[in-house]
């Protein structure tokens, strides 16, 4: 009879074969997944997104119509953007990171004209393309420019105001960041088509931090210190919101229209209920899906048919918000 001590070294010697199997095993596994991986990785073009925020009605369409168009033209696309609207250096640093992370192309939209130039410059020596949404940046090395016109957009909102009143008009303009052109250009485009009816007394305007708080206080502010105005431009989504609350708030729906910018379920709703007399209503899927369309294109060599491409603007009101087309254009289901 052989005694335990015996067996002891083929217990070892068993045990070890089998950690070696399993540890064989384990690598070909990990093996498989990693080459898999990279297979991929080789396939796709790596693309990077650059958004003002990640959280708004707008940037959260703009992501996905990218998202779309990454997935048709087989894309490997990142979107980001930084914690607020007005922090124009983080978005530098997920430029850096482009770069060092050698994407193809970055589609971008710049929070501050001149404070993002020099990234985007950076970008443009180390040879990766850059198509601009939204908002421009002051660089003339941009290989396409993709957005609404919005000084026109601005005219919109004007001529509606002078249209829906036919009263004199003392204006208060609730913009956001003051180094954000498309900002500007709304302000400019709505001033210049109510000042040209010859109706306009005053315009006063207050440039709020892009949030919906800062908008509400800004909106009370102007109206505190100037309680005969009777109209008011809320020049993007969160001045939109700020606004309207304020509107509510202070109980004058019927003493004050306001033209606001962008749309989401809130502000609709704030239409429906006449806090807000009218928004205009981009097409920020459009820019999302336009952009990374385009930043495909670009990699595969193809010649673009223009190095700027427009997108639609619509005016929404309480007589057409239930118009089909309408109703698809301010409730993007598939976002």
């Amino acid at each position: 009879m052989r005694s335990k001590k015996s067996r002891f070294p083929y217990v070892v010697i068993l045990s070890m074969i089998l950690i070696g199997l399993l540890g064989l095993g384990i690598y070909v596994l990990v093996r498989r997944a990693y080459t898999n991986e990279y297979k991929v990785g080789v396939d796709k073009s790596y693309i990077v997104v650059i958004g003002k925020s990640d959280t708004s009605a707008f940037w959260i369409s703009v992501a996905s119509g990218a998202r779309a168009a990454a997935a048709e033209y087989n894309l490997d696309m990142r979107f980001v953007a930084p914690a607020s609207e007005e922090n124009y250096e983080a978005q530098n640093e997920m430029i850096r990171a482009a770069i060092i992370g050698r994407a193809k192309a970055i589609i971008f939209s710049a929070i501050d004209y001149n404070g993002n130039a020099e990234a985007i410059n950076e970008a443009i020596a180390a040879g990766i393309p850059v198509i601009v949404i939204d908002s421009d940046v002051n660089c003339e090395g941009v290989t396409c420019r993709i957005m609404t016109d919005n000084y026109l957009a601005g005219r919109m909102a004007g001529e509606q105001a002078l249209r829906n009143n036919p009263r004199s008009l003392i204006v208060g303009v609730v913009n956001y960041d003051i180094n954000s052109a498309n900002g500007q250009q709304r302000e400019q485009g709505f001033v210049d088509a109510v000042n040209e009816s010859g109706r306009v007394i005053d315009i006063y305007t207050v440039n709020c931090i892009s949030t919906e708080e800062s908008a509400y206080e800004g909106t009370c502010q102007l109206l505190s210190e100037h309680p005969d105005i009777n109209t008011i431009a809320a020049l993007n989504e969160l001045m939109s919101l700020g606004s309207g609350y304020a509107i509510r708030d202070l109980g004058l729906a019927d003493d004050v229209d306001i033209y606001a910018f962008d749309s989401n379920v809130v502000s609709v709703g704030m239409l429906e209920t006449g806090e807000i007399e009218g928004l205009i209503v981009q097409n920020p899927y459009a820019m999302g899906y336009l952009g990374v369309e385009t930043a495909y294109r670009i990699i595969n060599g193809q010649t673009l048919p223009s190095s700027q491409i427009g997108t639609t603007t619509t005016y929404v009101s309480s007589s057409n918000m239930y118009d089909a087309d309408i109703q698809r254009m301010i409730f993007r289901f598939g976002d």
